[in-house]
């Protein structure tokens, strides 16, 4: 995923809205490997949001999550895929609110290579792109673990 730049790091206005990638399959089925998100980096994070955020350990890397819950401390947060995901707050934590950088609002799923068939390319045309809603059910998945 991109980096922020260092102006945004250090005071200077940070615009409304940013595009990442997802890398990985730790948001499978929801987000997937190539996926484009836009970002809103404003506004109040809700348990269910998907989120991009810095790697509480490792605060160069950028990763997607959903926030699950809030505690004290700041929020928890767990990857869709837990059989995919190597880092979520199961690893390392509440992640403070510092380090939330913004919601997921919208994605965009390029075509794959070798979609040539109407019917493929019909069936992408129909969810290549889509809002992305919060999981309000994210923090009952947390208490059934």
């Amino acid at each position: 995923m991109p980096e922020l730049s260092q102006e945004t790091e250090h005071g200077a206005a940070v615009p409304p809205f940013g595009w990442v990638e997802v890398t990985g399959p730790s948001m499978v089925p929801t987000l997937y490997h190539g996926d484009q998100l836009l970002v809103r980096y404003t506004g109040r994070v809700r348990s269910g949001d998907i989120v991009v955020l810095r790697h509480p350990l490792q605060q160069n890397l950028l990763v997607v999550k959903r926030a699950a819950e809030r505690r004290p401390g700041g929020w928890w947060v767990l990857a869709d895929n837990p059989l995919g995901s190597t880092t979520d707050s199961e690893d390392f934590g509440v992640v403070p609110d510092d380090l939330i950088l913004g919601k997921v609002r919208f994605r965009y799923r390029p075509p794959q290579a070798g979609q040539r068939s109407p019917l493929a390319l019909a069936r992408w045309v129909l969810s290549a792109a889509r809002p992305v809603f919060p999981d309000r059910s994210a923090s009952r998945r947390l208490r059934a673990r």
